[in-house]
């Protein structure tokens, strides 16, 4: 500890000099680096959510004496038109705990919800919020689930859920996110390793106890900070499959929602974007463009492997974010057309007061646990991992056609389009030059564009039109359709197709068989 506080007072040091030789647009007083701390975000987190989070609140409720993986079916009193013809009291929808291998005392929520068009042969989708520390919640409840939360706090069906082409699984990681807990803080996560693994363990135990599904073709998708846990649970996977340990999980592709993949380049991208966006004049982008070489180089340093560098890579890099906004004003950074209303800049408090409901707990099986919409404690856990390359391992994936979807929304500052592009671009593999000859050609859906899309051979980027950060909850019905065409191996451009009719006709089949 006194090393690596020697070590971040020597840079903060560094850049406080740097600012004052190259006339820094912002000034490091004692408030500026507190925000710029870890402790600094968290205690904006606590702030806006109004929660007092530790690792466990509310006492153990999974059976220790029981299997391992322990759940239930839930009935949520869903309102509205599902949208399809079948009996929709016979959907399974699941919510439960796994308790996970290897550790001192961790349990793991989820949610499963079987498709509402045809679940016996659909694609199992894997979701992960970001954060890191935000509860998938978020998602299921404003996105991509099969149902919205109202202000009376009652539930609607979806008309674009992602259940509507796939059997999907919302999970709350790493432990401490969401409803998930340990009694012990030894379980904390600081890196893909351990997040990979917990992830790894819960599918194997998730196949077990619906072995039906073991043989659809399966996905691992995620926004945000997800754009490091996708590839790294994908990886895991692959990588078992092909040593043939574990359960066979029938592996197809990933993707990465306006993510954090491969932070040296898209640290970069911030200053040319925000510039292009009008957001920052040329004066501020050439200061800004003085604090980029170091950002570069501590983030090099800090690589997949690193620590303490990976800590100093966070502090330098982030203040050229940190800068942004302060030029910006009270600007969205999720969603730069919008204000920032709140220190989160959404109001997710009808997820909040839904989720703390006595009634809704007992239908979820979680006892009297307190949800955690963000942890600010799994944010500093995972403080060493943010600035290190996710990118790495992408590579062998893509060789061993395992394909790849990264999209993003036009309007997202913290995760812009234009750095997700570029390492998209840069990455070394055996098709990078056919990739980055590719023409982009339009996304449609109904006859309009709805976003620009180049891929090669598995891989894929398409820029979302008319979207920030959250693609889903902006653009639900295009994402729909974007994750339709994906998980069917069907090009994202020049495909026509209505999902709501086709949706609609295959669950009427299979309602009068």
């Amino acid at each position: 500890m006194a090393l690596l506080r020697i070590a971040l007072s020597f840079l903060l040091s560094f850049l406080l000099l740097l600012c004052l030789t190259s006339s820094c647009v912002f000034s490091l007083s004692v408030d500026t680096i507190s925000s710029m701390l870890p402790q600094g975000h968290a205690e904006r987190l606590i702030r806006t959510l109004n929660l007092m989070p530790v690792l466990n609140e509310g006492g153990a409720v999974a059976d220790a004496g029981g299997p391992p993986l322990q759940e239930r079916r839930i009935h949520l009193n869903i309102t509205g038109d599902s949208g399809v013809s079948i009996n929709t009291e016979d959907l399974s929808h699941y919510a439960g705990y796994y308790k996970l291998k290897d550790t001192f005392d961790s349990r793991m929520f989820y949610f499963f919800f079987e498709s509402r068009g045809n679940k016996a042969e659909d694609p199992v989708v894997l979701w992960m919020t970001g954060g890191p520390g935000c509860g998938s919640e978020i998602a299921l409840f404003y996105e991509n689930g099969p149902f919205h939360i109202t202000h009376n706090l009652s539930l609607v069906w979806n008309d674009y859920g992602w259940d509507k082409v796939s059997n999907i699984i919302f999970v709350d990681q790493p432990i401490g996110t969401g409803f998930s807990y340990s009694t012990d803080m030894r379980d904390m996560r600081h890196d893909e390793a351990g997040v990979s693994k917990d992830m790894y363990d819960f599918l194997e135990a998730f196949f077990e106890a619906h072995p039906g599904y073991a043989k659809n073709e399966f996905f691992v998708t995620g926004e945000s900070y997800a754009g490091h846990y996708v590839p790294a649970v994908t990886g895991r996977i692959h990588d078992n499959n092909k040593k043939g340990s574990g359960i066979k999980i029938n592996l197809k592709g990933f993707a990465i929602g306006n993510g954090l993949t491969q932070p040296d380049i898209q640290y970069e991208a911030y200053a040319d974007y925000a510039l292009e966006m009008g957001i920052i004049g040329e004066n501020d982008y050439k200061r800004l463009s003085k604090i980029y070489p170091l950002c570069a180089a501590s983030a090099k340093l800090c690589g997949s492997k690193g620590t303490i560098s990976c800590v100093a890579a966070y502090l330098i890099c982030t203040s050229i974010f940190s800068s942004i906004l302060s030029i910006a004003g009270n600007i969205n950074y999720y969603d730069i057309r919008k204000e920032c209303s709140g220190q989160l800049c959404y109001d997710f408090s009808n997820m909040e007061n839904y989720l703390s409901e006595k009634s809704v707990l007992e239908a979820l099986g979680v006892g009297d646990r307190k949800f955690v919409s963000c942890s600010p404690t799994v944010y500093k856990a995972m403080i060493v991992d943010w600035m290190r390359n996710l990118e790495v391992g992408i590579p062998t994936l893509l060789e061993d056609n395992i394909k790849l979807l990264v999209y993003a929304g036009e309007y997202d500052l913290i995760c812009n389009w234009l750095g997700n592009s570029r390492w998209v671009t840069a990455m070394d593999w055996s098709g990078q030059q056919s990739y980055a000859a590719a023409s982009w050609k339009p996304f449609k859906v109904d006859g309009m564009e709805a976003g620009s899309v180049t891929s090669y051979g598995p891989l894929s980027f398409l820029k979302v039109h008319d979207a920030g950060h959250m693609v889903p909850m902006d653009q639900p019905k295009n994402a729909l359709e974007m994750i339709f065409r994906f998980t069917r191996g069907k090009s994202l451009f020049d495909f026509p197709s209505n999902i709501i009719e086709e949706t609609s006709v295959e669950s009427e089949t299979l309602s009068s068989s």
